[in-house]
């Protein structure tokens, strides 16, 4: 009876370590927690800085921009209603959104099933072949621009959205191996019960695997959504229509027109930023879950 009640005993002792105090005085993980927070968020507001004066510059008088002081005073928030009359955000926004989108969905299904054919397939010269993909993510990206264009060029597709997403149905090399690793996390079991059952690798794939790795998938869409919304190089050498220019390359012509108007520029920079803030915060969850998932096996 008396080891029933030491071993009842163990957990209120260890549960009871991080209350025990230090020679100094001080409880000692609760300081170094402590520390850790202010360590934290003194680097969150050392990032914040630029987003926090960049904000604070587009609700100032147009005036008043380089005027001493942080705070605008008074509050003009018809910076935002300027940035919208004297060009076309809200079409620039819309492009964006469909190049982003579409490339998220392209590249989350086409990379994510080459990484399950890695992962769970078996065949000669898998991993030879695995190899030369993650070889073609060191490449750099000017090697392959001009042949690309090119490619495009005779498919008649400048000046369409098509060459800024398309790209993505063959997968990223990068996205499959990050996928791929995620996947060996998942047991084998339930794979091949599913073959005992009759499911075909496909249906494995699309029932079973699809629904396991959500939060990997919603790391690559992060990822990806955030590289096509900030994307400027491919939109500036594709796209010579001012009604197909996303937001990246229509805030650089804006900048040309208005570069005088500081207020302006901020506010249509703010208009940029804040939807992938947005989507950063609704993602967060999914996407850290992902990132730290992965890797942890295989």
């Amino acid at each position: 009876m008396a080891v029933n009640v030491e071993t009842a005993a163990r957990p209120t002792v260890a549960a009871r370590v991080g209350t025990v105090r230090t020679p100094g005085g001080r409880r000692g993980p609760q300081f170094g927690q402590a520390l850790l927070y202010l360590v934290l968020f003194g680097l969150s507001a050392l990032f914040m800085f630029p987003f926090a004066w960049l904000l604070l510059t587009s609700l100032k008088p147009p005036a008043e921009v380089f005027a001493p002081g942080w705070l605008p005073d008074p509050v003009y928030p018809e910076n935002y209603a300027d940035v919208f009359q004297n060009a076309d955000v809200v079409r620039w926004l819309w492009n964006s959104l469909f190049v982003a989108g579409m490339g998220v969905v392209s590249v989350v299904f086409s990379s994510s099933l080459v990484a399950y054919g890695f992962a769970r397939l078996r065949f000669r010269g898998r991993k030879q072949l695995f190899a030369l993909v993650m070889a073609t993510y060191l490449l750099p990206g000017a090697v392959t621009l001009i042949p690309t264009f090119l490619i495009w060029n005779e498919l008649h597709a400048i000046n369409t959205t098509i060459p800024l997403w398309a790209g993505n149905l063959f997968g990223s090399a990068f996205y499959i191996f990050m996928l791929r690793q995620f996947l060996f996390t998942i047991p084998q079991d339930l794979v091949d019960a599913a073959r005992v059952d009759g499911a075909s690798y496909l249906r494995i794939y699309w029932n079973i695997m699809l629904p396991l790795i959500k939060p990997a998938l919603a790391a690559v869409a992060v990822f990806e959504f955030q590289a096509k919304w900030n994307d400027f190089m491919l939109p500036l050498i594709y796209l010579n229509k001012p009604e197909l220019y996303t937001m990246a390359l229509g805030l650089a012509s804006f900048k040309d027109e208005f570069e005088t108007q500081w207020a302006l520029w901020m506010a249509a920079s703010v208009i940029m930023t804040v939807p992938m803030i947005l989507l950063f915060f609704l993602a967060q969850r999914f996407f850290i879950e992902g990132v730290t998932t992965t890797g942890l096996k295989g």
